[in-house]
């Protein structure tokens, strides 16, 4: 049981290392602190319709996997305790 919390827990800092960086990697939508960074300056050298689409896909299923990460190793230390 503690190889799987380890690997989990691994899981669980890469994943959110990753979703840190995917999420700001996404386009602003203006007036936030997208724009305090320049990206109001460069929304014309923006990704593609494409690439904004398979980023957002991806970001959802790196959370996914986030949330999922975070619910076993809750689960785990909840019947460990017992």
């Amino acid at each position: 049981m503690q190889i799987l919390e380890f690997v989990l827990q691994v899981l669980l800092g890469i994943t959110s290392l990753l979703l840190t960086l995917l999420i700001l990697l996404h386009k602003g939508r203006g007036g936030g602190l997208s724009d305090m960074f320049g990206g109001g300056m460069t929304s014309a050298l923006g990704s593609s319709g494409l690439a904004e689409r398979n980023l957002n896909r991806f970001t959802v299923v790196l959370a996914l996997v986030w949330f999922v990460a975070i619910v076993a190793l809750g689960l785990i230390t909840k019947f460990q305790a017992l």
